[in-house]
């Protein structure tokens, strides 16, 4: 509803939504050192696929102490049969089925008035928001925005803020949230990352947000707009991967700060030149501990440390100039993309708060964490050795740290790792495209023709867009693509 009188713009609105979930999770272990029934005379597990009780490790074969009875039922590995005692239900290894449903409904409520006074804008508002899923909460969120044109001088100055109720992700919701109760899911966690998977559901956070914006134009041939925008929230959620499998779930931590700006440059049409430029930058810095969600890292758990999600980056920018000498007449554009880098996801390094196996020192980095072909994928090398996708850097999987390195991701110097101001990484790239084209080429009227080639990664970079992320995996820069395009339009 919405009513407009002298200065007011009043508008007032109710939504509702109902969000039905049902999950099936299907899942089981595939590496036969992850929960081996036996070891080998050296200590390393034993991956013969025979043994499922620990009592039939003879000979050279010791028990496994770390083996756990209940995970050997989801062991796909193994394929004997499975002593009584360990609870399974039956006796051959079989994949597990997380099996959950729930409903998420939220109701919402909001008022706002735009009052338009001379120079002044004023936007005040409030939303009440309702929330019913496994959790609940309720809040009322107000909001409130300012902005004043300078009309001489082409100036608009802005500022708001916002208080608004953070939801968690629908995605696997319940698997995050019930998951840990389950005991196969809690021993498998607990096998994987160290610890005991979290039981608090997710429950809805809050978050302040503020943004102070200012617009100028420049006579009729240059606008620049920028903003800062601050966030501020309690309880913040974050995405997380069961084990290595495409199973994505939502975890919150205790708290995030994520400031940063947004700048456009824009030129309007001058003699057929269009021009624009936009540059931004991301802070994304989380506080632990982590209060919900299966779990992510050994160190999560009643850990106050600050971290940065992989989206943060320090600077990008885009430019983009276009030229079309008449408005019948081919054109031709032209993009620069520059990016400093996002956060990498866990690559070793040496020393510092990194990804370092246990062997690893300030002197030695331990890369026996990520498969050859991880290494590839990070670009990574020991000396004159040059990860391939079957080969790592080092049989041992240890390298110096004055012959480690990187092609693609910048890595911080030997002990200078640190989670929150100087992470790993992606290394910064220059991106080119061009194109040209023609939009009427016959210069018809009902029927036109037209034609145009684009050429993306002009200088055909090799890198990285990110690198196991946690929640979309590791991704390359497009490499230099070709595309060339006839239309006929009517």
């Amino acid at each position: 509803m919405s009513y407009l009188k002298g200065i007011h713009n009043l508008k007032a609105g109710l939504t509702y939504q109902d969000t039905i979930l049902t999950e099936r999770d299907t899942f089981g272990i595939v590496d036969p050192t992850f929960n081996a029934v036996c070891l080998n005379a050296d200590g390393s597990p034993d991956t013969s696929a025979g043994p499922t009780d620990p009592n039939n490790c003879t000979g050279s074969l010791q028990a496994n102490p770390g083996y756990d009875p209940l995970l050997a039922c989801i062991d796909l590995t193994r394929t004997g049969t499975l002593p009584a005692s360990n609870g399974c239900p039956s006796s051959k290894a079989s994949p597990y089925t997380f099996q959950g449903r729930a409903n998420v409904r939220e109701l919402a409520f909001y008022i706002q008035d735009t009052i338009t006074r001379k120079n002044w804008t004023f936007n005040l508002g409030v939303r009440f928001d309702y929330y019913n899923g496994i959790t609940s909460a309720k809040q009322g969120e107000p909001r409130l925005g300012i902005a004043y044109n300078i009309k001489r001088t082409g100036t608009v100055i802005r500022t708001s803020y916002a208080r608004t109720l953070e939801t968690p992700f629908n995605e696997n919701l319940v698997l995050a949230s019930l998951g840990c109760n389950d005991p196969v899911i809690n021993d498998l966690m607990a096998a994987a990352q160290g610890y005991p998977c979290l039981t608090s559901p997710l429950r809805p956070g809050f978050r302040n947000e503020f943004h102070a914006g200012l617009e100028q134009a420049f006579g009729r041939f240059l606008v620049i707009d920028a903003e800062y925008i601050w966030k501020y929230t309690h309880l913040a959620y974050d995405f997380s991967v069961l084990g290595n499998t495409p199973i994505t779930f939502p975890i919150e931590w205790a708290s995030s700060k994520i400031p940063g700006f947004a700048i456009r440059a824009s030129m309007p049409n001058f003699h057929g030149l269009t021009a624009f430029v936009v540059m931004s930058s991301v802070a994304a810095r989380f506080f632990g501990p982590q209060v919900s969600g299966i779990g992510t890292t050994p160190t999560s758990v009643g850990s106050d440390a600050v971290f940065r999600i992989d989206h943060d980056e320090t600077f990008n920018s885009t430019a983009h100039l276009q030229y079309q000498p008449r408005k019948n007449w081919p054109w031709m554009s032209f993009n620069w993309r520059y990016d400093s880098g996002l956060v990498a996801g866990p690559v070793p390094c040496a020393g510092g708060n990194c990804a370092n196996g246990p062997n690893g020192t300030d002197t030695v980095v331990d890369v026996s964490g990520l498969t050859p072909d991880q290494q590839f994928e990070a670009g990574l090398f020991c000396g004159p050795v040059h990860a391939t996708p079957t080969m790592g850097i080092s049989p041992t999987g240890l390298c110096s740290a004055s012959q480690y390195g990187s092609n693609l991701v910048k890595i911080p110097a030997a002990g200078a790792e640190d989670d929150d101001h100087n992470p790993p990484r992606i290394q910064q790239r220059h991106l080119f495209d061009i194109a040209f084209g023609h939009d009427n080429i016959f210069h018809g009227d009902r029927y036109k023709w037209s034609a145009w080639v684009s050429v993306i990664n002009l200088t055909n970079n090799y890198g990285l867009y990110n690198f196991l992320s946690t929640f979309s995996g590791t991704h390359y820069v497009t490499p230099r693509t070709v595309t060339g395009t006839i239309g006929f339009h009517f």
